[in-house]
């Protein structure tokens, strides 16, 4: 079988491309994507050049961890039937160009997959493109969910994975966050908690600021507006050493944590809340774009600040 790809060469050297595909085994879906979203975090890394040694990366590559796509082929262990609609967060499965391997990392920016059905969760065909957001919801459901830790009452940053915190924490009955940021075009689009520029914030009493904006030099800032035993989450993605002054982090104790990826048990969670009406992705989808306009695309998505969550529609 052969797929369309967004096939990433070196850093910045990105088209659409036919790769092969493996061919899927017993306990494999083969699935037709409808919609994939850009990564501002890890995507980003990748296509600069500035992602940090990781296990199984390498160049050329197919991104992309956020894919929503329906299954056109079941094997017979998989459980699943053709025509359900499901969350891909990437795929393993291209076959080697003339040139060497590709590298599936994350490898969701395809217009068909194949992947083992334990991969994937099932969603509700009415979400649309709004599925593609699934795995960053989950994400910010499980820098949430870590055990013996609060729920924010300050995010720092308000794109789309601080937006996420502020809307699980908001679903979850807690109270509703203080939301910093800088860029005034992004603090609209607030549902039930405050967007503050933080130099109008005096507060410095603060339990838990989770950091979502992936910004450098920000630390010491953050640690000066906890209060005693208070907890600073670091819950972007940060290429730069992390460090900070030790007086002021002594005197109030203060606790630092850094959340990870998400669990499959983050994904069911976040579907649970989607599914239940607690929580909503609307808004959050700022920009579409053809696969065949990907590289236009990715520059929007990495360097427009009114650009939130852009999604490629393979449908297209």
């Amino acid at each position: 079988m052969q797929t369309a790809a967004i096939l990433l060469k070196a850093p910045r050297a990105l088209s659409l491309a036919q790769v092969g595909l493996v061919d899927p085994g017993p306990q494999d879906l083969v699935v037709r994507i409808l919609h994939s979203g850009i990564s501002t975090g890890t995507e980003k890394l990748f296509w600069t050049g500035e992602m940090p040694p990781f296990p199984g990366m390498g160049y050329p590559l197919v991104p992309g961890y956020e894919a929503v796509g329906e299954v056109v082929e079941a094997g017979p262990q998989t459980g699943f039937r053709v025509g359900e609609r499901v969350f891909v967060p990437g795929a393993n499965c291209f076959a080697a160009l003339e040139e060497g391997p590709v590298y599936g990392l994350f490898g969701g920016a395809a217009q068909t997959l194949v992947t083992r059905a334990d991969r994937v969760t099932r969603v509700d065909a009415g979400m649309g493109a709004e599925g593609a957001l699934l795995a960053l919801a989950a994400t910010a459901r499980h820098a949430l969910a870590a055990e013996n830790s609060a729920l924010p009452d300050l995010i720092v940053g308000h794109g789309v994975l601080g937006r996420l915190l502020a809307r699980i924490t908001v679903a979850l009955g807690a109270p509703p966050p203080t939301v910093w940021e800088v860029n005034p075009a992004r603090r609209a689009g607030a549902k039930g908690y405050a967007v503050l520029d933080p130099d109008t914030d005096t507060r410095g009493d603060y339990r838990a600021i989770y950091d979502a904006s992936g910004a450098e030099g920000l630390l010491d800032s953050l640690i000066g507006r906890i209060a005693k035993g208070g907890e600073v989450v670091l819950a972007g993605f940060y290429t730069q050493p992390i460090q900070f002054a030790f007086v002021p982090a002594f005197m109030r104790e203060a606790r630092l944590r850094i959340a990870a990826e998400w669990t499959p048990a983050d994904l069911e969670a976040t579907r649970d809340l989607i599914d239940g009406g607690a929580l909503s992705l609307s808004g959050l989808i700022t920009h579409h774009a053809r696969p065949d306009q990907a590289a236009r695309a990715y520059e929007t998505a990495f360097g427009d600040p009114d650009c939130l969550k852009m999604i490629l529609d393979w449908e297209a």
